[in-house]
């Protein structure tokens, strides 16, 4: 199953995709948190044409994952972490897969691309053993977990660094746990202003989706919409020679296979 929020007329609504290729949105006032978190609409009414994708919703908690992809490593040129490279990612920065992304150069002059494969949480969790990890998801989504370098090297945590508004691109869509299969099996694409920048596959991850499930629900309850951004393969700007930044004026366009493709202007903070 594909499920979406869409702008409808002044609205956003939910909506889900039929056999058709179609997008009905719902009848009632569900969303796709409600669905996330086990009530189902009452209905869905017509058929729209040429939905407009919005944000699929705001996750409560997103957990990041840093250092997950074997190519990933060598090109920064770090030791393979032994455990999983946990960091928080504000709910806040969490946009639209048609939004600007916006970058105010008097806080960053490093901002970076990271397409990841998102994994939404669809039940309470905690302790979770790896059998019982695949009836917590509920599905996944497509994120660009946008990463100022200059701010996470001056912090040496990454809250700043990785929080900013509109540094987590999601979506366009949901797609359920069944329908993507083997998350392990999943490409991931960036392309930069129409230049392919990164092309890399979950299988070359260090540590599973199941594992860093159970990892965080050892330390952590998930709930029910939370996100877990699985890391990124190789191809950030920040590590190539010489280094690129995304500037105001940049397209940056994520691709998840799958569950679909992002387009980001960059921009400047209003004046």
């Amino acid at each position: 199953m594909r499920y979406a929020t869409i702008v409808d007329g002044a609205k956003h609504r939910l909506a889900r995709e039929n056999e058709s290729g179609d997008w009905h949105p719902v009848s009632d006032e569900t969303t796709l948190r409600d669905v996330i978190e086990g009530r189902q609409p009452s209905g869905y009414g017509d058929p729209v044409s040429g939905p407009d994708f919005a944000l699929p919703y705001r996750p409560p908690t997103i957990y990041g994952i840093g250092l997950n992809f074997h190519d990933t490593v060598r090109d920064m040129g770090w030791e393979t972490p032994t455990r999983p490279y946990l960091f928080p990612k504000l709910s806040s920065s969490a946009c639209g897969p048609f939004d600007d992304i916006v970058i105010d150069e008097t806080l960053t002059s490093r901002a970076d691309w990271e397409a990841e494969l998102a994994v939404v949480v669809g039940q309470r969790a905690r302790n979770l053993a790896p059998e019982a990890a695949p009836a917590a998801i509920f599905g996944y989504t497509a994120a660009n977990d946008i990463s100022a370098r200059d701010l996470q090297a001056a912090d040496g945590q990454w809250v700043r660094g990785k929080g900013l508004d509109t540094f987590c691109p999601l979506g366009p869509v949901v797609v359920t746990a069944e329908e993507i299969g083997d998350p392990q099996s999943v490409g991931i694409r960036t392309w930069l202003d129409g230049n392919l920048v990164q092309d890399g596959n979950t299988r070359d991850m260090i540590f599973s989706v199941i594992d860093l499930l159970v990892y965080c629900s050892r330390h952590f309850t998930l709930f029910p919409g939370d996100m877990i951004l699985t890391g990124t393969p190789a191809g950030c700007g920040d590590f190539r020679d010489p280094p690129i930044a995304l500037r105001p004026g940049n397209t940056v366009e994520v691709e998840v296979s799958g569950i679909g493709r992002q387009r980001n202007r960059v921009t400047a903070p209003p004046s």
